[in-house]
C-alpha cells in the first residue's frame, strides 16, 4: 500500500512538470531494418540501394586515397646516375602529374628527392634537392601553383631497393616521388 502510494504521488509530481508551454522534444523515428526470422535468424528487411544503408558485413565505404589515385598516373621519375635532367618518360609522366593536380585543386604534393648509393652522403642529399626541384620546376611550368609543391631530399637514406653494385638496381634509387594529399584548407 506505501509503495502504490508513492507511485501514485511520483506520477502526479511528474505529470505536473509537464506544462502546456514546455517544449516538446521530438525525435526522429526509430527504424530497425531486421525482422526476427524463423529459428530466431535476424532478417534484412533495409532498402541497401538508399545511402547510409548497407548489409552487414558489407565493407564501409572509404573515400578513395588521393595517393592511390595518384599512383595511377605514375608517382615516381628516374634519372641517370649524377644527374638531375629530366628524360623524355619522366617529361610524360610529369605532364599526367601536372594534369592531375590541375583536376584536384584540393590536393598539395611533395616531391622526394632520391640517389642510389655510391657517393657521399652530403653529395646524394643535394643530387636528390636537385631532382626534386627539377621536377618542382617542371610542374610549375605546366600550370601547378607553386604553393601546392614542396620538397625534401632524402639522398640515399631510403632506397627503393637495396643493392650493392648490380646496376639495374641502383637505377630504381635515383628517382623522384611525388606523394600527394589533401590540403587541410581544402585550397
Amino acid at each position: 500500500m506505501r509503495v502504490t502510494l508513492t507511485t501514485i504521488a511520483a506520477v502526479a509530481v511528474l505529470s505536473a512538470c509537464d506544462m502546456p508551454g514546455d517544449r516538446q522534444i521530438v525525435s526522429a523515428p526509430v527504424t530497425d531494418n531486421y525482422v526476427t526470422g524463423p529459428g530466431g535468424v535476424a532478417v534484412y528487411r533495409g532498402d541497401v540501394n538508399v545511402a547510409g544503408q548497407r548489409l552487414p558485413g558489407d565493407p564501409v565505404p572509404v573515400a578513395p586515397d588521393p595517393g592511390t589515385e595518384f599512383a595511377a598516373v605514375g608517382d615516381t621519375v628516374y634519372f641517370e646516375e649524377t644527374q638531375a635532367t629530366l628524360s623524355d618518360d619522366a617529361r610524360q609522366t610529369l605532364t599526367r602529374q601536372a594534369a592531375w593536380l590541375a583536376q584536384n585543386q584540393g590536393a598539395r604534393a611533395t616531391v622526394e628527392g632520391h640517389a642510389d648509393e655510391p657517393g657521399t652522403s652530403e653529395f646524394n642529399l643535394a643530387l636528390g634537392a636537385r631532382r626534386a626541384t627539377s621536377v618542382r620546376e617542371y610542374l610549375v611550368s605546366k600550370g601547378v601553383e607553386a604553393g601546392r609543391i614542396s620538397t625534401v631530399s632524402y639522398g640515399k637514406e631510403r632506397p627503393a631497393s637495396i643493392c650493392a653494385s648490380e646496376a639495374s638496381c641502383l637505377a630504381r634509387n635515383r628517382r623522384a616521388v611525388t606523394v600527394v594529399q589533401q590540403s587541410q584548407a581544402g585550397v
